[in-house]
């Protein structure tokens, strides 16, 4: 009883650990949006030598509630890795693995902040901290998702299970894309959509706005690989609902996405469109790993149960 206690404590923070870590991610996109990222100087964890900023700097509080946002994560992911020990280190070590190492990650990822602010934002540093952020809400996800998922349906890896790898990854690739163009400055080097100042490739353009090419280049590639991946668990995978549900949720995440980022450029780069398309990153990056997750669980139990058939098997040919 104490164990199954434990066990809903543990979704319910790893849950509300995980909001809040797409939270973060807006709330980061916000700072970005507003160039508020130095609003504390090159100070942490005070903001310019101060525990509260001033009231009439609002750069300074948007970066210093960012911070407070950051830390209250920590606060909930602590309990929840607090949780997972006493519910899963005896019964399920890839749950407890998984908090383990989104713990890592939390620590390496407020590091980053840090080094990005004393270092004056350097992009590629912006880009780090971005992509650890996604890191940790996978881990994050993937606990979750370990904690409560049974498997009903086992089968073999194929190519279904390798189309779902490449989807989650290039998902990944594209959102640390999108930040290598806002760090680089490339934002608004195309401002018309979905071509880029009239060019489909404006290699005489300039660099900036082939960085910004490349990232629309790679979204397209990202909607040709859901809409694959979408047909194959149709036709191989329809069974396993959940793992139809979150890749459908995906899809529809992912045009989202890309709409709002089609208003990002037309608004001339409008705060609002450019948090929201952040946002629909994150949530598209984090169904995906619920495929993948799910898809794992359901390879690894269809391993497991070969290995003991295969084991028995062998017993029983030694005693006869």
């Amino acid at each position: 009883m104490e164990t199954r206690k434990s066990s809903r404590l543990f979704i319910n923070l790893a849950l509300a650990t995980a909001f809040l870590t797409v939270g973060l991610i807006v709330f980061g996109a916000i700072v970005r949006v507003t160039d508020s990222g130095l609003g504390c100087g090159n100070s942490w964890p005070l903001c310019d030598g101060r525990i509260v900023p001033p009231l009439d700097n609002l750069t300074a509080w948007i970066e210093w509630s960012h911070r407070l946002f950051a830390a209250l994560i920590g606060l909930f992911g602590l309990a929840t890795l607090i949780i997972a020990f006493r519910a899963y280190r005896s019964n399920n070590r890839f749950v407890l693995n998984a908090t383990l190492v989104s713990a890592f990650l939390f620590v390496v990822q407020s590091a980053l902040g840090a080094m990005v602010v004393v270092l004056d934002l350097p992009p590629t540093m912006v880009t780090l901290h971005l992509g650890t952020a996604m890191l940790l809400l996978a881990g994050l996800v993937v606990a979750a998702v370990a904690s409560q998922y049974q498997s009903k349906a086992q089968y073999q890896r194929d190519h279904v299970t390798m189309l779902i790898y490449v989807t989650t990854s290039l998902a990944f690739v594209i959102i640390l894309t999108g930040a290598l163009v806002r760090g680089s400055g490339a934002t608004l080097a195309c401002t018309d959509w979905p071509l880029c100042n009239g060019e489909l490739i404006p290699a005489q353009q300039g660099q900036l706005q082939m960085v910004h090419m490349i990232h629309r280049f790679a979204v397209a590639g990202l909607g040709v690989t859901l809409l694959l991946l979408l047909w194959y668990v149709w036709q191989e995978r329809r069974a396993v609902k959940p793992l139809l549900t979150f890749t459908v949720l995906a899809l529809c995440l992912y045009g989202l996405q890309a709409f709002v980022g089609a208003l990002f450029v037309w608004t001339k780069a409008a705060p609002i469109w450019g948090a929201s398309h952040v946002g629909m990153a994150a949530a598209t990056w984090a169904s995906l790993v619920v495929v993948s997750v799910i898809e794992t669980i359901n390879n690894r139990e269809k391993n497991t149960v070969k290995s003991e058939n295969e084991w028995t098997s062998q017993s029983e040919m030694a005693t006869s």
